[in-house]
Order: C-alpha cells, then sequence, then structure tokens
C-alpha cells in the first residue's frame, strides 16, 4: 500500500510547515485574502457575541445572522485555499500575527494564526458542513423559544474550533480547546430542564477536564525544556530533547486527545451527548469536537515521529477504541446513540493512522473528512427521522419509514453506503487506505493492527445496517397516533448536500491527486509500500466481510420481525447495552472513590473541626446570644426601661466620681 518517505517528509517541513521549525511567511507580505485570515475567527465570533449581546432584540433575525456569518467565514476560507493553491508547495505556510501575548522577563509568548494546507483543510470541513447544519437547524428549531441563544452557541461553537486549527501555538490552541469544551457543554445541556440533559452536559464537561490535564501537562514540559510553545519553535528543537522527554511530551498529549476525541479509557461521555439537540449531535460528531484530538496528534507529527513508543501508543487505543466503539453500536437502539458509537469507532481508525506513523496522517485526515460528510448526513437524517416521528428515538418504534420520509430515506442510504465502504462511497476510498496502511506496519504491528481494522469493518457493516433496517425497512411499528412526514426543505436540502458527498468525495479527493497533493507540504511525499497480503486480497476479504455484516443485519432487521421490546440478548449484548460496563468500572475506580474521600472529609471537619477546636467557642457564643436576644423583644416598654436603668447607672457613675 502506500507509505511515506520520513526524510522527504521531514523535508518538506522544514520547508513548507512550521512545525519543521522554520517560520512561515507573514501573510501580510503575501497580500491577497491571507492577510484577512482573522476574519474567519472573527465572523462567527462576532455572531455569538451579537446574538448573546443582543438579547430578545435580535430573536427575529439572529439565527438567519448567524448562519450568514457561518457561510461568510467559509467564502474567507475558500478564498485564502485559492491564494495558497497558486503558490509553490514549499511556499504554502503563512502566518496572521495577532498581538504579544505573555512577556515576562525572557519569556516571551505571542498569538497568531497558521494557514497551511492541513490548517486550511480543516477550516473547509468546519465551516462548510458547520455551515450546512446551521441551515438545518433553522427548520429544526424553528419554533424553540430560546432559538436565538441555540445560534448564538453554534457560532461560538464553530469559532473555537477554528481558533483551535489555525492556532499557531499550543497555548492559543488551548484556548479554542476550552472554547470548544464550553460550547459544547452550553449546548449538550441546552435544554437543561431535562436533569438527565444537564446530568450529560456536566458529564462531557468532567470527562474532557480530565484530558485536559494531559494538555496542561505536555504544554509544561514543551515551555520548561524547549522555553517556548509555538509550533516552529517546538517541533524545531524537539530533535534536541531526551527520548524520555518526547515520550512523556506524546503520552501527555494522547490523554488529551482521549478526552476530546472520546478514545479509551476517555469515551464514556459520547453517548450521553446526545442529550442535546441533534443538530448539536452533527456539529460535535462531524465537524468540530471529536475531530480535534486526530488533529492534535496530527499537527504534532514531528514530535512522534521521534517518540516510536508514544507512537504506539497512539495506535493501540486507536485500535481498541475502534473496536470498542463498534461492539458497543451492536446494541444500542436509540439511533443518535448507535451513530454515537459508530463515531467513537470512525475516530478510532483515524488515531490508529496517526498512531501508524508517516504513512497514516494523510489517510486519518482523509478519512477524517470524508466521515464528517456521512456522519453528518447521518446524524441530519437521524434529527429528520425524530422530527417525523414526535422525537422518538427508539428503533424499535420505528420500522418502515422508507414508504413515509422517502427524502430522509435516500439520502441516510447515502451515508450508510459510506460507512459500510460500499465500493466507490467516500468511506470505501479512505477506511480502505487505512486498513491497508495498518497491514503494511511492521512486524507484529501489521496482522494485529490490520486484523483489528478488517474486523472492525466487518462489524461496522453489520451494526449500521442493523440501524438502517430497523429504520427504515421491515413492519411498521410505530403507534396509532403517530403520523409520520418528511422534514421541510430547509432540512432536507442540507441532507442532500451531504449525501452527495458521502458518495462522490473520495472518488473526486483522491483519484485525482487533490488531498494527496494538498497535504503533501505538510506530511511529505506519499510512497507507495507493501502490505502482508496483497492489496486486490485485502479489498476481497473486506468487501466479503461488508457483504456478511449487511446479510446478517438484513436477516435479523429487515426480513425478521423486530421485538417492540428488547430481548434480555447474551452476556455481551448485555454488556454492550452498558457501554461494556465503562460507567460502572469509572465509578468503582474514580467515582467511588472520591466520594468517599469527600464525606470523610466533611465528616472529619464536622467532627473534629467544629466539635473539637470551635466546639466550646461556638457553644460559648451560642449562650451570650441567647441572652442578648432575649432583650430585643420588640417591645417599646422594654427599650425605655432599658434606657431608664442606662441613664441611672450613668448618673451614679457621675456621683460615685465625684
Amino acid at each position: 500500500m502506500h507509505d511515506l518517505s520520513h526524510g522527504l517528509a521531514t523535508a518538506s517541513l522544514a520547508l513548507a510547515d512550521p512545525s519543521g521549525g522554520n517560520s512561515a511567511v507573514r501573510a501580510t507580505e503575501a497580500g491577497g485574502f491571507a492577510a484577512l485570515g482573522w476574519l474567519l475567527v472573527a465572523l462567527p465570533l462576532a455572531g455569538a457575541a451579537l446574538l448573546l449581546l443582543g438579547g430578545r432584540m435580535t430573536d427575529k433575525w439572529g439565527p438567519a445572522l448567524a448562519t450568514a456569518l457561518s457561510w461568510g467565514s467559509f467564502a474567507v476560507g475558500v478564498a485564502i485555499i485559492v491564494q495558497l493553491s497558486g503558490l509553490p508547495a514549499e511556499e504554502r505556510a503563512l502566518s496572521v500575527p495577532l498581538w504579544d501575548w505573555v512577556s515576562v522577563g525572557e519569556l516571551s509568548l505571542s498569538a497568531g494564526l497558521l494557514l497551511d494546507p492541513l490548517s486550511l483543510a480543516f477550516v473547509m470541513l468546519i465551516t462548510f458542513v458547520g455551515s450546512l447544519i446551521h441551515v438545518y437547524s433553522l427548520g429544526y428549531m424553528e419554533h424553540d423559544p430560546d432559538k436565538r441563544r441555540f445560534f448564538a452557541y453554534l457560532n461560538l461553537f464553530v469559532a473555537a474550533m477554528l481558533i483551535l486549527v489555525l492556532a499557531d501555538s499550543y497555548l492559543l490552541l488551548f484556548v479554542g480547546w476550552e472554547g470548544v469544551g464550553l460550547a459544547s457543554y452550553l449546548l449538550i445541556g441546552f435544554w437543561n430542564w431535562n436533569p438527565d440533559y444537564a446530568e450529560a452536559a456536566n458529564k462531557a464537561f468532567v470527562v474532557n477536564r480530565v484530558g485536559d490535564v494531559g494538555l496542561i501537562t505536555a504544554m509544561a514540559i514543551m515551555l520548561a525544556t524547549f522555553g517556548a510553545l509555538d509550533f516552529a519553535t517546538v517541533h524545531g528543537s524537539a530533535g534536541g530533547a531526551s527520548d524520555l522527554t518526547l515520550t512523556l511530551i506524546g503520552l501527555a498529549l494522547l490523554l488529551g486527545a482521549c478526552g476530546k476525541s472520546a478514545q479509551f479509557p476517555l469515551q464514556s461521555w459520547l453517548g450521553d451527548a446526545m442529550a442535546g439537540p441533534t443538530p448539536v449531535s452533527a456539529l460535535i460528531h462531524a465537524a468540530t469536537m471529536v475531530t480535534a484530538g486526530v488533529y492534535l496528534i496530527a499537527r504534532s507529527q514531528a514530535i512522534y515521529d521521534l517518540t516510536p513508543d508514544a507512537r504506539l501508543v497512539v495506535a493501540v487505543v486507536g485500535a481498541v477504541t475502534l473496536l470498542y466503539g463498534a461492539i458497543v453500536g451492536c446494541a444500542k437502539d436509540d439511533i443518535k446513540k448507535a451513530l454515537a458509537a459508530s463515531t467513537m469507532s470512525q475516530i478510532g481508525y483515524m488515531m490508529l493512522a496517526v498512531g501508524l506513523g508517516p504513512a497514516g496522517y494523510l489517510y486519518a485526515i482523509f478519512h477524517l473528512v470524508t466521515h464528517g460528510f456521512f456522519k453528518a448526513n447521518m446524524f441530519l437524517g437521524a434529527g429528520s427521522v425524530m422530527h417525523a416521528m414526535d422525537n422518538k428515538v427508539d428503533m424499535r418504534r420505528f420500522g418502515a419509514l422508507s414508504r413515509e420520509v422517502k427524502i430522509t430515506w435516500l439520502t441516510f442510504a447515502a451515508g450508510w453506503l459510506a460507512i459500510i465502504g460500499f465500493p466507490f462511497t467516500a468511506g470505501w476510498y479512505s477506511k480502505d487506505y487505512i486498513i491497508e496502511t495498518a497491514l503494511a506496519a511492521p512486524g507484529w504491528q501489521g496482522w494485529v493492527f490490520g486484523g483489528v481494522a478488517m474486523l472492525g469493518a466487518g462489524i461496522t457493516a453489520f451494526y449500521m445496517s442493523r440501524l438502517f433496517f430497523m429504520t427504515f425497512y421491515g413492519k411498521a411499528r410505530w403507534h396509532d397516533d403517530a403520523h409520520p412526514h418528511e422534514s421541510p426543505l430547509v432540512m432536507t436540502i442540507p441532507m442532500m448536500v451531504l449525501a452527495l458527498g458521502s458518495l462522490l468525495l473520495g472518488a473526486v479527493l483522491y483519484p485525482t491527486g487533490i488531498i494527496t497533493g494538498w497535504l503533501e507540504p505538510v506530511f511529505g511525499h506519499a510512497e507507495h509500500g507493501e502490505p502482508l497480503i496483497p492489496v486486490l486480497a485485502i479489498q476481497i476479504t473486506v468487501g466479503v466481510l461488508m457483504v456478511v455484516g449487511v446479510a446478517l443485519a438484513w436477516l435479523r432487521y429487515g426480513r425478521d420481525e423486530v421485538p417492540v421490546t428488547a430481548p434480555e440478548g447474551s452476556a455481551l449484548t448485555r454488556a454492550a447495552r452498558r457501554d461494556l460496563y465503562q460507567d460502572d468500572l469509572n465509578d468503582a475506580l474514580f467515582t467511588g472513590p472520591t466520594m468517599a474521600l469527600s464525606r470523610t472529609a466533611v465528616e472529619a471537619d464536622t467532627t473534629l473541626v467544629e466539635g473539637g477546636v470551635t466546639g466550646g467557642t461556638t457553644s460559648s457564643l451560642g449562650s451570650v446570644s441567647g441572652l442578648l436576644r432575649r432583650a430585643q423583644n420588640g417591645f417599646v416598654r422594654s427599650y425605655a426601661l432599658t434606657m431608664l436603668l442606662g441613664v441611672v447607672v450613668i448618673l451614679g457613675a457621675v456621683w460615685v466620681m465625684q
């Protein structure tokens, strides 16, 4: 399959990307639209500020403005890409200085943006898919009384993710990182009048803070080792650091990535995050939050290329997660939670790819882009199904919807074909290249990672077909009071656009060389490597696994009658319904002991501090205050008597003193 020459990759990085150690050309020197790169972030950020500060006066036109500003950011991104495309490959890295941030003694940290092929690939995904989700939300949230606030949060989400991918340093990246966490918290818990939704938002927030400890630790080590946090200095100086230092940085960065991208062992929040409105789920899973971890690892290529141990751990985490998500997806009856499990699994493929070394970075980003289209397509399709079924999410209460919501069915089918790897769809191109790259890994890694990737493909075909057949085929299992109906055009048009991308994007990007040529200045030139078994044999094997997975799902959930109440199932099925007991494990290892420690501390404070140390003082003060309260009884005659007694005492004292 494909391999990347490490020497060429290093040379390309040194020429074009600040991660290779050289500073990017200033955008102001390059001229054109690149000098306006700050508008990419400023437009959606301004939309969020206007809608939040404008209050009810923006209710009518606020959502439309937020949508227009998101499209405006996309237009600026297109203009910058056109400009960069006209430059030689080695010059496709431009910087946009913003301000001097920290200046203490010899320490000087500045903020700026980096416009290079990697960051702009993410800009296109975030702004295009994100803007389509904005359009869809105009219909989905039409009758919500707080839709203005919802669109403000959507703009904030897009702006924060753009800061994350455009930052030229880990410090500014961290600002976007935290902004994404805040926006996800606000949107997951948007309907926080429901205690379960509020709890889901809190869970996502807390688990991501655990991952943040990793990113903060990595930055602390970088600052202590290199005296800087910008990509140019850190990546350019990485070769002079010790193996232990680089490994610690790589593992700390991975912990941060696991939190944001819901990778093992920090994946427990993703299923609960489906509590938010469905457009939020599409934004989190397709264009923003969960892709951040993959971006962090890919952007830190210069570090991981020098620490094979940390890179191997990245691959192991990805392999474990892709199987974990696939197994969990097989047992979920909630359509959104089944899709969430599939996202976890697909991001696992991307993490596996970036952990495989030079060849994997390109295919991870390629799969990330195609996945953004077909996953957004299916999440918006799930929202359309919910719109048709009075917000029901239980697939056991669906069935036969292909006759009722034909546009939703057809567009969802495009996403389904892509994710199961049907030949020549977007997912077939991108995921199969990851599988072939895994089988080209050295030694035992090729057999283990390649085998896991192929097994995951077969399971994916089964559980995604299960979802598709339970929803759109078989007998109608809804109640008589349900009246399925198609969504309005403002919702179905974005689904049509995404469906087209799900089918054609892979063929447009890869065989034409667009994606490889565009990312080559960052990741290096693609070389063909040899997997453990012939490529044709791999394609046939994966194709057979796909057919078997689809056939098994059809026999069980398409042809046969689906019980309205889920049967008890096997031990594995019961475990998968409970997310393989991840929450139980977290409670036993972390939450339970922490709560017990907190209760012990409170009891110690009550018993020892209040009872032993301050108990006597508290009791004495209480007795005195009790006596004083008797004097403050509210009767005027008592107060007059007290005043008279006071006068008598004062006169007596004066007489004695004379």
